[in-house]
C-alpha cells in the first residue's frame, strides 16, 4: 500500500528525485529524462516494481509488452511478480525469425519497433511498459503492433510523462504514470 506523507507517496517523491534531466540531448531541445540514475538506488528501483506489481498483480494479465531498451528494465520483473510472460518489442533486425514489423515517429526522427510472430495470442491481457512517454509515438506503435492480435489492452505502463509535450490523440487506452 502507499504510505502518504502530506498527501504524496514518499515513494514517488524518491522516484521522481531519482530521474536525472539531461539537456539537449540526445539532440538540441531535447529535455532527456534518464532513469538509468534511478538504477543507482536499489530501493527506488524496487519501488517502481512493487508500485506496478500492486497495481497489477490481480488483473489477469497474461503478457507484459517491453518498449526496447528501457521497457526491458521494468517489464521482465513485473511480468514475473504478476505470473505474465514477456513479450519484447525491439528495434529492426534484433530478433531472429519472422517478426511483425511498425513504424512510427519520435519528436526527434523516425523509428520502427518489432516483435515476434506468435508471441502474443487473441485474447490475452497484455501490459506494454516504457520507461516514459513523451508525444505517444512509440506507444502508439506498440498498440499498433500487437493490436492484430485482437489481445484485451488492460494498461500502458510509464515511469514518466513529459508534460510539455502532447500525446497522439489515438493514445485513447488506459495509461498509468508513476509521475
Amino acid at each position: 500500500m502507499l504510505e502518504e506523507e502530506n498527501g504524496v507517496d514518499p515513494r514517488l517523491q524518491a522516484i521522481s528525485a531519482a530521474i536525472r534531466v539531461v539537456p539537449h540531448f540526445p539532440k538540441p531541445g531535447i529535455m532527456f529524462n534518464d532513469i538509468t540514475t534511478l538504477l543507482l538506488h536499489p530501493k527506488v528501483f524496487k519501488d517502481v516494481v512493487e508500485i506496478f506489481v500492486d497495481r497489477y498483480r490481480d488483473m489477469e494479465i497474461s503478457a507484459v509488452a517491453g518498449i526496447e531498451a528501457r521497457g526491458f528494465i521494468f517489464g521482465p520483473s513485473i511480468a514475473l511478480a504478476i505470473g505474465a510472460k514477456f513479450i519484447p518489442l525491439r528495434k529492426p533486425k534484433k530478433l531472429p525469425g519472422e517478426v511483425f514489423s511498425e513504424a512510427y515517429e519520435l519528436e526527434y526522427g523516425t523509428d520502427c519497433l518489432e516483435m515476434h510472430v506468435g508471441a502474443v495470442h487473441p485474447g490475452e491481457r497484455v501490459l506494454v511498459i516504457d520507461d516514459l512517454v513523451a508525444t505517444g509515438g512509440t506507444l502508439c506503435a506498440a498498440i499498433r503492433l500487437l493490436g492484430p492480435m485482437q489481445t484485451e489492452w488492460k494498461a500502458c505502463l510509464y515511469t514518466r510523462r513529459v508534460p510539455s509535450l502532447k500525446l497522439h490523440n489515438q493514445v485513447n487506452l488506459r495509461r498509468y504514470s508513476l509521475l
